[in-house]
C-alpha cells in the first residue's frame, strides 16, 4: 500500500452495513488489491461506483468509505477527507456525466494549440527583435503580440477552460454538512480546473434556493447524525422530483448514527433500516497499524498484512463476503500470526 501512510488522514472506523436493496446479488471471490496511491483509490472508487450504477440501473444508493489515519484524529473527518474526495468527484463525474469528457478533450486540445501558437509567436518576436528599427509601427505590432501571448498563456495556465462557454449540462452536486464548508469548497476546489465545471456545491441545512433541475450525481459528503433528517428529506426529494434522471447517490464516510443525537434504541434502528441499510458498500480502505482493509465492489473484502518479503510490501491474510467488524479483523490477524509462530516453533 504505497505511501498511504503519508497520504493524510481520513475518516474513523466505520460499522458493518447490511445490505437489503443488493442483498440477491452474488459478492465477487475476486480479491481486491491494495491501491498504490491516494489518486490510485480515488480512480478505483469512482469506477467502483460506476460499476454499480451501470448493474443496478438508476436511483442506486451506495457508500465509499476511506480511513488512513490509523487512529490519528489531529483534523476532522471532513477536512482530512478533502483531497480524496476532489479527486473521487472528479473521477466518477469523468465517468458518468454525459458530455465531460468530451468538453474535456477539448480543453486539452485547446492547450495544445495554444501552446503551439506560443510558440511560433515567441520565436517571431525573436526574429523581429534581432531587425528592430524602432518605428512606431513595429511597436505596434509588439503590443499585439504581447495580449496575444498573455491569452495564449491564460488558455495554459486555466487548463483550456479560459474563454470556453459555461457548463449548462447535467450537474454533480456535493452536499457538505453546513454552509460554511460548502462556501470554503467554492473558494477552494478550484471548479473548472482541478474539478469538473459540472460540480456545484450546497449545504444540508437550511432550505436548498440552487436549481436542481440537472442533477444527476449527488454526494454527500461525511454527512452527520445531526443532519440525519436533512439528509433523508434531501435524497427523497432529489429521487422524486429527478427520478430515473438521477443516476447515483454516493454517501462518503458517513456517520449518521449516534448515541447522543439520534441513539442507538428505536430511533437509530429505523433510520439505519431506511437509510443506512440500503446503502451497497462500493469502496472500503482503512489502514491499520499492521496492514489494511479494503473492498472494491463487488469484489470481496480483503485483509492485507505488511510483509517487506511480499511483492508491493503486503501480503494477503483473509477476504470475507462481508465489511467484519474491528474485533473480527483484530482475530484475523491474530490466527495469522499464531500459525505463523507455529511454522516457526516446528
Amino acid at each position: 500500500l504505497l505511501q498511504l501512510s503519508t497520504v493524510g488522514a481520513f475518516v474513523g472506523p466505520v460499522k458493518s452495513p447490511h445490505n437489503s436493496i443488493v442483498g440477491t446479488q452474488k459478492l465477487s471471490s475476486v480479491v481486491t488489491e491494495l491501491p498504490d496511491s491516494l489518486d490510485d483509490s480515488a480512480i478505483i472508487a469512482a469506477q467502483a461506483c460506476a460499476d454499480f450504477a451501470d448493474a443496478n440501473g438508476e436511483m442506486g444508493r451506495c457508500r465509499v468509505d476511506f480511513d488512513t489515519t490509523v487512529g490519528d484524529e489531529t483534523f476532522t473527518v471532513l477536512k482530512s477527507s478533502t483531497e480524496f474526495m476532489q479527486k473521487f468527484v472528479s473521477a466518477l463525474c469523468y465517468s458518468m456525466i454525459d458530455g465531460l469528457q468530451q468538453r474535456r478533450q477539448d480543453e486539452l486540445m485547446r492547450v495544445a494549440q495554444a501552446r503551439a501558437k506560443l510558440k511560433r509567436l515567441l520565436e517571431l518576436d525573436q526574429q523581429l527583435t534581432e531587425g528592430e528599427d524602432d518605428d512606431e509601427e513595429e511597436s505596434e505590432i509588439d503590443e499585439e503580440s504581447r495580449k496575444q501571448r498573455d491569452e495564449l498563456a491564460e488558455i495554459i495556465k486555466s487548463g483550456g477552460t479560459s474563454g470556453a462557454a459555461p457548463w449548462d449540462g447535467p450537474v454533480a452536486r456535493v452536499y457538505f454538512p453546513d454552509e460554511g464548508n460548502a462556501a470554503l469548497a467554492q473558494r477552494d476546489w478550484k471548479l473548472g480546473t482541478d474539478v469538473p465545471a459540472c460540480v456545484e456545491f450546497t449545504a444540508c441545512g437550511g432550505i436548498v434556493t440552487q436549481d436542481t433541475s440537472r442533477d444527476e450525481l449527488l454526494f454527500f459528503f461525511c454527512p452527520q447524525a445531526s443532519e440525519s433528517e436533512n439528509v433523508e428529506r434531501i435524497l427523497l426529494q432529489a429521487e422524486e422530483e429527478r427520478g430515473t434522471n438521477l443516476k447515483l447517490t454516493v454517501f462518503v464516510n458517513p456517520n449518521l448514527v449516534d448515541m447522543g443525537v439520534t441513539g442507538y434504541g428505536y430511533a437509530g434502528r429505523l433510520l439505519r433500516e431506511r437509510l443506512i441499510d440500503r446503502l451497497q458498500q462500493t469502496y472500503y480502505l482503512r489502514t491499520l497499524a499492521w496492514g489494511a482493509l479494503t473492498r472494491k465492489w463487488p469484489d470481496a473484502f480483503s485483509v492485507w498484512q505488511e510483509d517487506e518479503d511480499a511483492p508491493g510490501g503486503y501480503r494477503l491474510i483473509s477476504t470475507l463476503d462481508r465489511l467484519p467488524s474491528n474485533p473480527e479483523v483484530e482475530d484475523i490477524y491474530d490466527l495469522e500470526n499464531q500459525k505463523g509462530e507455529s511454522k516457526e516453533q516446528g
